[in-house]
């Protein structure tokens, strides 16, 4: 079986848009897809089948305040609107076809992090309720987000745990991957100022968070050595920006570039891409 792996990033997947929209075109459809954050959120539009919406959203909405800014940590106690980006969005705005998600031909899945074990967990992208609550918690940044609660459970971003969720795809069954990063090649992960200080505010509350967010950089860039392994023995493709993309950027022109170059980045690959999924002799 093949994957399709989509590494998060706040705004940065705009370039993964851009690869799956080139999918879209060429009728290419991975039967397991799975990602973390932003870049399995994306993901749900390539599910569904709607080439265009991910840019739509952000040409419209990127610097709407409903969408992202200051004036939502009142009611959301999140940088961004919840119920706007979640729910208004996708059932009024710029409607997600929901029946083609559904009947999409093949397996998704979200990786969250759970709060209270520090552990990651995968749900299942047909379980997608019309609030797109498992989509809010696997984009639940500390401090940016509160905790998401779930089935009972509270959940935090899925790029904590797990933020390249190539080994889950593995274990599930997936020999041939084409990896969808949203950093350079070269880049190497350090600890950053943000996670020391969530890790001193979700330190009484969610103990098990801290060493998650003492070593996550340390995790990330092990993962990343071990996809470019892969790629080295034949068994993926790593697809990642040429130049950096800002996690929050403002500029449309720069995320409709960023869109563009993941685009014909892709179409650049389509020959590997469709060797991928050719069927396996085996």
């Amino acid at each position: 079986m093949q994957s399709l792996i989509l590494e998060g990033g706040t705004f940065r997947p705009v370039f993964s848009c851009g690869i799956m929209d080139c999918l879209l075109d060429h009728k290419l459809y991975f039967p397991y897809v799975i990602g973390v954050s932003a870049g399995i959120t994306d993901g749900m539009s390539y599910l569904s089948r709607q080439k265009g919406r991910n840019l739509e959203v952000f040409m419209r909405y990127r610097n709407d305040k409903r969408y992202v800014g200051i004036g939502n940590l009142m009611k959301h106690q999140s940088l961004f609107g919840l119920d706007f980006v979640y729910d208004e969005v996708p059932n009024k705005l710029l409607p997600f076809d929901w029946q083609a998600f559904y009947d999409y031909p093949g397996q998704g899945w979200v990786g969250v992090t759970n709060a209270d074990t520090g552990e990651a967990e995968y749900i299942n992208c047909q379980l997608l309720d019309k609030q797109c609550t498992m989509l809010r918690a696997t984009c639940a940044i500390p401090l940016v987000f509160p905790a998401i609660e779930l089935n009972g459970k509270r959940f935090y971003d899925g790029g904590l745990a797990d933020p390249i969720p190539i080994r889950k795809a593995i274990a599930d069954g997936c020999d041939k991957h084409l990896i969808i990063l949203t950093r350079c090649k070269g880049y190497v992960k350090e600890l950053s100022k943000q996670n020391i200080v969530a890790a001193k505010v979700l330190k009484k509350k969610y103990p098990k968070l801290v060493p998650l967010l003492e070593t996550r950089h340390l995790a990330y860039n092990e993962t990343v050595q071990f996809c470019e392994q892969l790629e080295r023995e034949d068994k993926a493709l790593i697809l990642r920006p040429e130049w950096p993309i800002e996690s929050f950027e403002k500029d449309l022109n720069k995320l409709q570039a960023a869109y563009d170059m993941g685009y014909q980045m892709a179409e650049a690959h389509l020959d590997e891409i469709k060797a991928i999924l050719k069927p396996s002799n085996k």
